[in-house]
């Protein structure tokens, strides 16, 4: 009797103990729990080279027209000079900066640039432009990332290539010879408000060029002022801009230009 009692004990307590060890089992970590399956991210074609664009970007300029883009000042027709596949700026009365028909927020953008061989000047007088991440309107500063000579060219380090201008400066000057072609390959968050048009997130910046990381997810704090302390300005969609710099040195050209929206 004593014995068939402990067997019963026994039987007791294992079935007490099974429901724990199933329990802790249920309750230990499986790769699964971790495993994200949808939703399955888009096909898309890469381009064959590293510059080519990818089989979803918005063609900004094919070496062809100037379509996709339009005066800075009134919208009109663009008028810088295209031939041989380049875009190259016109310092004509009138031509000024030119902007994208379409407006962006989030976006990836490539654009190829090279400054003239035979250019002249020092400074911020040596080839400068600039691609404006965001052309708020014509009275507005915008943001902007520098173009400029900073091949054995001194100047103000948060003015010089790949700076955002008057904010950050390019961890490395990562400069071409002038005369070669150049890349900047540019990943742009734009900032969002709110309703009060106060600030929201800030803008963010990542950028590479000539495929060095020469602005590491920057936070900027504000528009990019020539004069003055960056503020900034709601607004929503914005289109992209390059500038038509009033200096006097050789224009600059463009080429390969896309870019891929990212919301």
């Amino acid at each position: 009797m004593k014995t068939q009692l402990l067997h019963l004990v026994a039987a007791a307590s294992l079935i007490s103990v099974v429901p724990c060890l199933l329990a802790q089992d249920a309750a230990k970590p499986k790769p699964e729990d971790t495993e994200v399956w949808k939703p399955v991210p888009p096909i898309i074609t890469p381009g064959a080279t590293n510059s080519a664009p990818p089989s979803d970007a918005i063609i900004l300029f094919d070496g062809k027209n100037q379509d996709a883009w339009v005066s800075a000042q009134d919208h009109s027709p663009a008028q810088w000079v295209v031939g041989d596949g380049i875009l190259t700026v016109s310092k004509a009365r009138g031509a000024g900066n030119i902007e994208t028909k379409e407006k962006f927020k989030d976006y990836q953008l490539h654009v190829e640039f090279r400054i003239p061989e035979n250019i002249t000047g020092s400074g911020q007088a040596r080839g400068n432009s600039g691609v404006f991440l965001a052309s708020t309107g014509p009275g507005d500063d915008g943001y902007e990332m520098q173009v400029l000579d900073s091949y054995n060219n001194t100047t103000y380090v948060n003015g010089q290539a790949a700076s955002i201008y008057k904010q950050s400066p390019p961890l490395v000057n990562s400069a071409r010879k002038p005369g070669e072609w150049q890349s900047y390959d540019i990943i742009w968050t734009a900032p969002t408000f709110n309703a009060d048009g106060s600030v929201k997130t800030p803008a963010f910046v990542t950028a590479f060029d000539n495929g060095v990381l020469v602005q590491n997810h920057f936070q900027l704090t504000g528009q990019t002022l020539y004069v003055g302390k960056p503020f900034y300005k709601a607004y929503d969609r914005a289109p992209i801009k390059l500038q038509a710099h009033g200096d006097k040195s050789e224009p600059l050209s463009f080429r390969n230009i896309w870019v891929r929206a990212l919301d």
